[in-house]
């Protein structure tokens, strides 16, 4: 117990880093949640930094989801504790402690964490953002299409209910987090991928 407990304290510490900030300071760029849409994510780096900055960026915060999850396999960790610590490193991204729990809306995280689970689960969920991101051209869009799928996915590979759950709260949490996205989409205002 107390080592399922430290797992996902530490998840959620690592998920509490902030790739996009660290990566902008590094590179002279502005702060992101200053910038473009105020968000402190991947796509907002590709705005303001370009495609290397946004590169870094996702792949960090793909690892912040990724790293916490591999560690729970190598201990051995049953499917909830893998789910506290998917719930950890994702809620971390949205709230971390370091930045005033000021974060990103999780998209590249959420991935991390579903590679992590299960490689199947974090690629079929990658090839629905591709595919959509590639027909529509817009970031917003294919990361809630795919995430709304993500729970259907991680049953057909993984039927259980926890981790079904983890899935299902890490979807709604990303919906919540994009809800300015949303209303864009619906008035058709939201931006989409250029570069």
């Amino acid at each position: 117990m107390i080592t399922a407990s430290l797992l996902v304290v530490a998840a959620y510490l690592l998920g509490s880093v902030s790739s996009a900030i660290i990566v902008c300071r590094l590179m002279g760029l502005p702060d992101p949640r200053t910038q473009g849409s105020n968000n402190p994510g991947a796509t907002n780096v590709l705005r303001i930094g370009g495609k290397k900055a946004a590169a870094i960026t996702l792949v960090g915060d793909s690892l912040k989801g990724l790293i916490p999850m591999v560690v729970g396999h190598l201990l051995g960790a049953g499917p909830a504790v893998l789910a506290g610590i998917g719930l950890g490193a994702f809620i971390g991204h949205l709230y971390p402690v370091f930045f005033g729990f000021r974060g990103g809306k999780g998209v590249a995280t959420a991935l991390g964490v579903q590679i992590g689970l299960f490689w199947p689960i974090g690629l079929s969920v990658a090839a629905i953002w591709l595919f959509v991101a590639k027909v529509l051209k817009i970031s917003s869009l294919s990361a809630l299409i795919s995430m709304a799928l993500a729970p259907v996915i991680v049953w057909f590979f993984w039927p259980d209910n926890v981790l079904i759950g983890m899935q299902l709260v890490i979807t709604g949490l990303l919906f919540w987090r994009h809800r300015s996205n949303i209303r864009n989409l619906i008035t058709g205002t939201e931006g989409r991928i250029t570069r």
